[in-house]
């Protein structure tokens, strides 16, 4: 661990970005350039202690867990992202195989989607990050640990809690939409990958999986329109919009009704729902 280089890397990112660049309020008093230690502890969800002592060239070596959210957290570039690692000490993930390093390009359009539920999503169904108002609707995902991480694993290995925000008459469809999804990520991955463990493990204990794995369809597919269940307000309907990085291996996910719809209206609701649990986690945690 290189904790000069390690500092000032840091350093310098911070201070390169502002808050708007990161979906911050820029605020009427800054004493700083670019973002405070504060900022980027917030955005990369550690104490700003910590934060600080990596900066001052006096912390404990960050975990590869917490590098991932600091390169989130500062926007870094792939090149960026790799050269974090190696100052900090660990080997730098594989770019195909890793899939924690956010896109800068689909982070920013996604710190501007505060209004309707958005995600980014990983090839292999693992939600990265999300805004509350996606969290409200679809569960709270990020920070998963095992296979459970992985969007497919939930969806065949813990149907009842991962099905229940669809209709029942639709599951056979995202079935097989998870199936095939998987299919495409296995032929980019290969299977020493995870994308391979994924297959290995779903094959042995699905037999639902076992017998979709057969038809041998392979497809990135993203329903353009859903009804999705939520348990306070019922069923809603939503228009789907997707965005890819270049290499297809993440994918930025909009979700939005039709203006003027009870559908917009239960979006509104969830937002204000959402922000009374966040609020009373707050008050008690």
């Amino acid at each position: 661990m290189d904790r000069e280089a390690l500092a000032v890397f840091l350093r310098r990112h911070r201070e390169q970005l502002r808050p708007e660049d990161v979906g911050l309020p820029e605020g009427a008093r800054r004493r700083v350039p670019g973002l405070r230690r504060e900022d980027v502890a917030q955005l990369a969800l550690m104490s700003t202690d910590y934060y600080t002592r990596l900066e001052q060239q006096r912390g404990p070596q960050p975990s590869v867990q917490l590098l991932a959210s600091l390169a989130r957290a500062l926007r870094l570039t792939s090149d960026e992202r790799d050269y974090l690692y190696r100052v900090a000490g660990h080997a730098v993930p594989d770019r195909i195989g890793s899939s924690h390093h956010v896109a800068p390009a689909l982070q920013r359009v996604f710190d501007r989607l505060s209004d309707t539920p958005a995600l980014i999503i990983s090839s292999l169904g693992e939600t990265l990050v999300q805004n509350p108002l996606a969290a409200a609707l679809l569960g709270d995902n990020v920070g998963l640990t095992g296979l459970d991480r992985y969007e497919p694993y939930r969806w065949f290995m813990h149907p009842a809690q991962a099905r229940a925000h669809y209709p029942r008459d639709d599951h056979a469809r995202n079935s097989r939409a998870q199936v095939s999804g998987l299919r495409a990520a296995l032929g980019a991955m290969g299977r020493n990958s995870p994308a391979g463990t994924l297959v290995a493990e779903l094959l042995r204990h699905s037999a639902e999986f076992r017998e979709l794995w057969d038809r041998q369809e392979v497809a990135q597919r993203f329903a353009d329109h859903k009804t999705l269940i939520h348990p306070e307000v019922g069923a809603i309907e939503v228009d789907c919009q997707v965005l890819f990085t270049e290499d297809r291996g993440q994918a930025l996910l909009v979700l939005t009704a039709s203006p003027r719809s009870e559908d917009e209206e239960k979006l509104r609701l969830l937002g204000v729902l959402g922000g009374q649990r966040f609020g009373a986690k707050e008050r008690t945690g």
